[in-house]
């Protein structure tokens, strides 16, 4: 009892809220009378029942850091819940009220449900629909009911089986047929599955597939659909399909499931393209068609031709639904020479194949994917030497100006590799400017493997002036101070973020001096989607390089400037880093954010609000100037008096109240 009171003695409720939140807190609060069965474990930490519309076993204590630490039974898996800081408040006020919190003991249900994983029931999660969400902040929340986590107990149903073996053995022949037949006459499943069975056993194979190919077309004929929070929706039952699958592959019947399969993927397709269900239904016919994959190395069809089958699967699968292909392209029965069948074959169909009317995605997906499957061809049939002149013919049509790189480089080509690099920047980096960055890298990574720090430094500032962030200008420092450019290099890319001009373009003014190489390819375009003078990456810059009253300076820049929205975000990171410089810009900034928040009368605001008033609380302690703290508070409550649960937010901010 002493370990737990100790714990609970250094605890305040401005720790509680700060370990779970202040929404996880206040619900907690409101849980206080839902704890049962309160007890302590020999280590100090408590465990008790927490009630909702379920019943949950949580256990909270400190872990050897002296952090708290908590264990529940409920779904929620955000962070602390709101069973863990019922627990802990129900332990304070039974130690308010100098009240034995019992000792928990070893056979205890508690104990077991917490700390036994030795038990043989499955646990009870159930629905936990909570009553007590503000207007507006239940999408932050998790519904219990979505969340039923199975505890699979396999010791225990082992020795179930086990049991009913037993029984089964010990009952006669015709008790047997008689238990079977009260089975399949109550359960329609076992009454299809013995049916079933008989059909396949006595090759009745056309009954079975005929059968399959009426619940394939019924259940694709379905709606499959979901409303999330509603928990109302449709989603087809593939899995006896998926069954019957299996069971035909086992008995030899490789070409029936190859027909049947054919046929779920055209229907299926066309249903997971109308289907609304986050991908529930896609994943089902996936797994069917995992089946299919299998069967398609123990069809009829020549190799050639069951590689085939696969592939224009591949080229038609729009929805991901073919997840084991590569597992048929890596089957050990086919060998080279069935590949270059496959290869000669698509050759033909690449010839024929119209060249992409533009640069369009949408207009070389096609192609892009049949030249792909050719690559695999040849590099499958031993015929690698074929790939890079397919490449070459292929790059303007397919813009595989990347992939052409990389397989001269791996055939040691690397001027050509280089020079398809330049080439293929140029035809990309105005309507793919996602390809020509792709180039743009392998350039630089080629430069470097040269150990050519000048004109990797020039590729850094390239990156920089065309994509300007920390991370960029970082990069750009480390390749500029390898060779010694730094200085002159952080001027001019500062410089550029008030101006927009490039420094190492034309035009860069009187006196500029650039000291890095032109790059192999330009973009010649680089600010479009900038303004000028980008104040918040500057001062961002500032915080990066600890220039704080540069920071500071800039940041009252910005403050002149017409800004919109209210998300603070510079605001916030400019107080963060002069706290402890700039003690009263960083006070003056978090109250504009503080009456930013409050202005929008919304309890959620509120809460984000009293984030940054403990920030000034801080701050104002660490200066000992505790009574300006004590009259923003009067301030605020005087100035939003009629705003309750604001009210109840400022309460919080008051002297830390110990929990016991």
């Amino acid at each position: 009892m002493e370990r737990v009171e100790k714990m609970l003695k250094s605890l305040t409720t401005e720790d509680l809220r700060q370990w779970a939140g202040t929404k996880i807190f206040n619900r907690g609060k409101s849980y206080l009378k839902n704890v049962d069965g309160l007890s302590r474990t020999d280590d100090g930490a408590l465990a008790a029942w927490v009630y909702g519309s379920d019943e949950y076993a949580t256990s909270v204590g400190l872990d050897p850091d002296g952090e708290l630490e908590y264990v529940c039974t409920c779904p929620y898996e955000d962070g602390p819940c709101k069973h863990a800081v019922a627990v802990l408040l129900a332990a304070a006020e039974q130690v308010k009220r100098k009240e034995e919190i019992p000792l928990l003991e070893p056979d205890d249900e508690l104990f077991l449900t917490l700390f036994d994983d030795s038990g043989d029931d499955y646990g009870d999660y159930g629905d936990d629909s909570d009553d007590d969400y503000d207007e507006g902040d239940y999408e932050d929340d998790w519904d219990d009911e979505e969340f039923q986590p199975a505890r699979p107990k396999q010791a225990a149903r082992k020795d179930a089986k086990k049991t009913v073996g037993k029984v089964l053995e010990k009952m006669g022949k015709q008790e047997l047929v008689a238990l079977l037949m009260d089975l399949a006459g109550r359960y329609p499943e076992i009454e299809r599955g013995i049916l079933e069975g008989e059909q396949l056993a006595a090759g009745k194979v056309d009954k079975v597939v005929s059968s399959l190919r009426r619940e394939i077309r019924n259940l694709t004929a379905e709606p499959a659909w979901h409303n999330h929070w509603r928990g109302e929706g449709n989603i087809p039952d593939y899995s006896h399909v998926q069954e019957q699958f299996t069971a035909l592959l086992a008995k030899g019947h490789a070409d029936a499931v190859l027909q049947l399969g054919e046929e779920l993927w055209t229907l299926g397709n066309t249903q997971v393209e109308e289907s609304n269900d986050d991908g529930d239904t896609a994943m089902a016919i996936s797994q069917c068609l995992d089946v299919v994959l299998r069967a398609v190395p123990q069809t009829s069809l020549t190799p050639a031709r069951q590689l085939l089958w696969v592939i224009d699967r591949e080229l038609e699968d729009e929805f991901s639904l073919l997840e084991t292909s590569k597992l048929v392209f890596d089957h050990k029965g086919y060998a080279a020479a069935h590949w270059a069948e496959v290869a000669g074959i698509i050759e033909k169909r690449l010839n024929c194949m119209a060249k992409p009317a533009s640069s369009r995605f949408t207009d070389r997906y096609r192609r892009e994917k049949l030249l792909n499957m050719l690559v695999m061809a040849y590099e499958r049939s031993g015929r690698k030497e074929k790939i890079v002149p397919l490449l070459e013919k292929e790059a303007d049509a397919c813009l595989c100006y990347d992939r052409l790189a990389d397989a001269l480089l791996a055939a040691g080509k690397r001027e050509d590799a280089r020079q398809w690099c330049i080439a293929g920047f140029k035809r990309t980096v105005k309507d793919v400017p996602g390809i020509a960055a792709g180039l743009q890298k392998r350039l630089r990574e080629m430069a470097q493997s040269e150990k050519n720090h000048p004109l990797v430094a020039a590729y850094r500032a390239q990156d920089f002036f065309e994509s300007p962030c920390p991370k960029s200008y970082t990069e750009l420092r480390k390749a500029a101070e390898k060779i010694v450019a730094w200085p002159k290099v952080r001027e001019a890319a500062l410089q550029y973020l008030r101006t927009g001009k490039r420094p190492d373009q034309k035009g860069a003014g009187k006196g500029s001096v650039w000291p890095l190489p032109t790059p192999e390819v330009v973009d010649g375009d680089s600010t479009r989607h900038h303004n000028f003078p980008d104040l918040d990456l500057l001062i961002d810059l500032a915080i990066l390089e600890k220039r704080l009253d540069d920071a500071v300076a800039l940041y009252g820049e910005l403050r002149k400037t017409k800004r919109w929205g209210c998300y603070f975000e510079t605001d916030k990171a400019v107080a963060s880093a002069v706290a402890k410089t700039h003690p009263q810009t960083a006070l003056d900034i978090w109250r504009y954010v503080v009456d930013n928040l409050i202005a929008q009368v919304k309890p959620k605001a509120y809460e984000e609000a009293a984030v940054y008033l403990r920030r000034m609380s801080k701050v104002y302690q660490e200066n000992k100037r505790t009574d300006e703290w004590q009259s923003l508070l009067a301030e605020l409550r005087k100035e939003h008096k009629p705003k309750r649960r604001l009210m109840e937010v400022l309460d919080s901010l008051s002297a830390p109240v110990p929990l016991v």
